[in-house]
């Protein structure tokens, strides 16, 4: 067994289950994007995070042992992603990237904002011309050092 064969037996679980993934997070009691991308093998749970999930999807020991091991982290099978919802986060940053960078450096100063020292909130926003996918993302500045 592999960090992919525990990914597509949570997801499996999840769907028999009929569970989202607030109600994963929820057990887990972190956040529904922090439990989401631990499910889909970007993080490292603790043993009694691991343990919980195992209890609660019912998951094989060598599974809830695996989700305990730090993962290779960046999950596109390819360079450019070819799924369209994943393709147009892509595409916002081919065309705003540059402009999060001057920003961020006219603001900060030379660094960058850490992916480590993260939050992220996704919500839906009710709007009467078609719902909107909000998402908030905040990450520590680390500003370059000189040695």
């Amino acid at each position: 067994m592999n960090r992919e064969d525990v990914t597509d037996l949570i997801v499996t679980a999840k769907i028999r289950k009929g569970l989202k993934w607030a109600h994963i997070a929820e057990a887990l009691g972190h956040s529904k994007e922090w439990v989401t991308a631990a499910c889909l093998g970007q993080m490292t749970l603790t043993a009694a995070q691991a343990a919980t999930l195992g209890h609660l999807l019912d998951l094989p020991a060598d599974a809830v042992a695996l989700l305990q091991v730090p993962p290779y982290k960046g999950s596109l099978p390819t360079a450019v992603p070819t799924d369209p919802l994943i393709y147009r986060f892509y595409e916002l940053i081919s065309v705003y990237g540059t402009t999060f960078k001057q920003l961020i450096h006219e603001e900060f100063g030379d660094g960058i904002m850490s992916a480590i020292d993260f939050n992220m909130d996704m919500t839906r926003e009710p709007d009467p011309k078609g719902d909107r996918v909000r998402i908030v993302m905040s990450g520590k500045f680390l500003p370059y050092k000189t040695y």
